[in-house]
């Protein structure tokens, strides 16, 4: 299947944290051949690998596309990357991963993942309501999430794992992702979806799952999760409203930018990595985009100019929607997920003007890590003084995570929709922002 015009140097968002290709020189063809000094080729049935000048460049054997690069030491030269492999087997070491640069948000993404991690059931589960049962001594975490969201903190916590550069096979949390992939797969039923409709919500989990798998399965190279990543997509196809996009429930004719801005997220990686996707449903989401966006470039949640819900009682109250842009930033992100850019799609630069008048701050009447997630994401895109304006606020993320007891490395679930998800959810969310401002490629 052909990509997406915009995933070239790298195969999809995730992939980006761990193969920078920005000012490297071109990569050999893999038609050259040996014959440079330190050069040779190898292949098998699904992938084409060069070594030249050090660096072993994997290519894609059908259609000879670039699928990453390492440097190799002296005694490394020639020698073939990991074949694709199972979970639970350990495969063979892998080549060495380029040296990231330091970032200031280092330490804090450390000391997250190390939260996170340690949180995790034995069998591959991040309880969202009961994560405290693993705190050490001392007072237990509070900030409990709700059971029926155990699917979507479990692929939200992966998918931090998989953004810090972990896969099934290397990586300092490669066990942990492991577990919690197959978690995920052993909550699939035979129609696809990832958990079970128990709340109304329910697909907001399904979807996140359907992000964690894709990109597990591309990043890692393992055909096992290629049949759930499907399945999934599959599920999401059959959910999706005839002609439209997505919301709640199946096919019932209502449409919202949320959900379906998860599900364009899982579609795009989805198609990056081979899988099949229904083109239409790609064209129906910049159709819905299109439909919802005002002319000051706002993306609304069901109609143009309509600011994110709030649930009853005092909910709106405590959190304003007019301090912040969380559809609008989720819009924009999915915007470039589409392949869109700011030249072709003016409206683009609107919205990110209206992200940069509401900055991440640590105002409790303003915390949301799913607008600062998003917002982070798509500022990245933007690039240049957009994304030099957002990334100085990124400061109030950082300055905001506990060093204290057992919720030392985690984020206090005090934003706007943290009730639902907890603890898990929140820390998962922050880290991910932060860990899309230490990356050196962008998709398009």
């Amino acid at each position: 299947m052909s990509r997406m015009p915009c995933w070239s140097a790298v195969s999809s968002l995730l992939v980006a944290t761990l193969l920078p290709f920005a000012g490297a020189q071109a990569p050999p063809s893999p038609f050259a051949g040996p014959g440079a000094p330190g050069s040779s080729v190898a292949a098998n049935e699904r992938f084409v690998f060069v070594v030249f000048e050090g660096v072993l460049y994997k290519f894609d054997a059908e259609s000879l596309q670039l699928l990453g690069s390492a440097p190799l030491g002296r005694a490394q030269v020639g020698r073939p990357a990991v074949d694709p492999g199972r979970i639970g087997q350990e495969p063979p070491p892998p080549p060495p991963e380029p040296a990231a640069a330091p970032t200031p948000y280092d330490q804090t993404v450390t000391d997250a993942l190390a939260w996170l991690v340690a949180r995790q059931d034995d069998n591959g589960r991040w309880d969202a309501d009961g994560f405290m049962k693993h705190d050490g001594e001392g007072a237990p975490c509070d900030g409990a999430g709700s059971p029926v969201h155990d699917v979507g903190v479990t692929a939200l916590a992966c998918l931090a794992l998989l953004a810090d550069g972990n896969t099934l096979r290397q990586g300092r949390h490669k066990d942990a992702l492991k577990m919690g992939i197959a978690w995920l797969r052993e909550q699939q039923q035979e129609n696809g979806l990832v958990g079970t409709p128990a709340s109304h919500d329910f697909i907001y989990d399904h979807a996140i799952a359907t992000v964690a798998l894709t990109e597990a399965f591309g990043l890692s190279h393992y055909n096992l999760l290629k049949r759930n990543a499907q399945q999934a997509i599959n599920y999401l196809e059959s959910h999706r409203n005839p002609y439209s996009v997505w919301r709640y429930q199946p096919r019932d004719n209502d449409n919202d930018t949320s959900v379906t801005t998860w599900a364009a997220w899982g579609y795009a990686s989805a198609k990056s990595f081979g899988l099949e996707v229904n083109e239409t449903a790609l064209q129906c989401v910049s159709a819905w985009y299109d439909q919802v966006t005002d002319e000051n470039g706002r993306t609304g949640y069901t109609k143009a100019g309509e600011r994110s819900s709030r649930m009853p009682g005092d909910h709106a109250a405590r959190f304003p929607v007019e301090n912040g842009e969380a559809l609008t930033a989720a819009g924009l992100f999915g915007r470039f997920l589409l392949g869109q850019t700011p030249q072709q799609k003016p409206v683009m630069n609107a919205a990110a003007d209206l992200l940069l008048a509401h900055p991440p701050r640590w105002v409790q009447d303003s915390i949301d890590p799913y607008y600062w997630m998003f917002g982070t994401m798509a500022m990245y895109q933007m690039g240049g003084e957009s994304w030099r304006q957002w990334q100085g606020n990124l400061r109030e993320i950082v300055g905001a995570q506990r060093h204290d007891g057992n919720c030392a490395g985690s984020w206090d679930p005090v934003g706007v929709w943290d009730m639902n998800g907890g603890r898990v959810y929140s820390t998962a969310m922050y880290t991910l922002a932060l860990v899309t401002a230490r990356r050196k490629a962008r998709l398009q």
